[in-house]
């Protein structure tokens, strides 16, 4: 059977819940949820992405609390001193994501419909890695998900640029979990002198006067060349399904331009 009632604080089990057909059993979601568009509107919004409204989840009766990372560590805990059964994932890897997209479908009843999902991201991981293997000149690629600090991407956006075949300039960086660990420097931007600018501003706009116009990179190859991008934070910094569908493919689109 599994739990009838879940709350998904973060969308991506949310998307996948929806995949698997099993949406009936959600009766809340984060109010960032943009996938898929109609859960916004059939489903009850209660958290931000740090915090909760913990009175209005009580008040749907979850038997199942789904969350990611530790930064929604308090309200897990706020969750689980008020008597409510709650399952945080902190997956950071490619690899890691897929697990726990297995999980969640173990959870709703789902394990082979969604063995077939994540062995068919699997098969198309290893297509990807496969037409890599022809690109002559792979193009250097900063990714920014913050800026101010100045924060380069997580473990699953580094893989990601690599699936879509490109070099992530600061990979050296993408097994810190924290986020502070990721932060660089304007200066270390310019001497990796990257071809392509990728911005997915976590919660807001990129700034694209910001990045055209920062002293430090103006001789760098994507102000040089104008290979400045932008990318929906919810298909590339959500570790769900959004990733493999829309995500990696769109960078592989946006590397493959001349």
């Amino acid at each position: 059977m599994g739990p009838e009632r879940i709350i998904c604080l973060t969308e991506e089990p949310t998307e996948m819940i929806y995949l698997l057909g099993e949406e009936k059993r959600i009766v809340g979601i984060s109010v960032y949820t943009e996938r898929p568009v109609r859960a916004k509107e059939e489903k009850t919004k209660v958290s931000a992405f740090i915090s909760g409204n913990i009175k209005k989840i009580l008040s749907l009766e979850p038997d199942l609390v789904i969350g990611f990372s530790d930064i929604q560590g308090q309200l897990a805990k706020d969750l689980i001193e008020r008597g409510l059964n709650v399952l945080i994932f902190n997956q950071r890897s490619i690899n890691e994501i897929i697990c726990n997209m297995q999980i969640i479908g173990n959870l709703v009843g789902q394990s082979e419909k969604a063995k077939s999902i994540t062995d068919g991201w699997e098969k198309q991981i290893q297509t990807w890695q496969k037409e890599n293997e022809s690109i002559p000149k792979k193009p250097t690629v900063f990714f920014q998900e913050w800026d101010e600090p100045i924060i380069t991407g997580i473990q699953w956006v580094s893989e990601a640029i690599t699936l879509a075949g490109g070099i992530d300039c600061f990979s050296h960086l993408k097994d810190r979990k924290l986020a502070k660990d990721r932060i660089i420097q304007a200066n270390d931007v310019k001497d990796a002198n990257p071809d392509i600018y990728v911005g997915s501003w976590c919660g807001k706009d990129m700034d694209w006067d910001w990045v055209k116009n920062k002293p430090e990179w103006q001789s760098t190859g994507f102000i040089q060349n104008n290979r400045i991008y932008e990318l929906d934070p919810s298909i590339i910094l959500q570790p769900g399904p959004a990733l493999f569908l829309e995500g990696i493919p769109k960078l592989r689109d946006l590397f493959s331009k001349a």
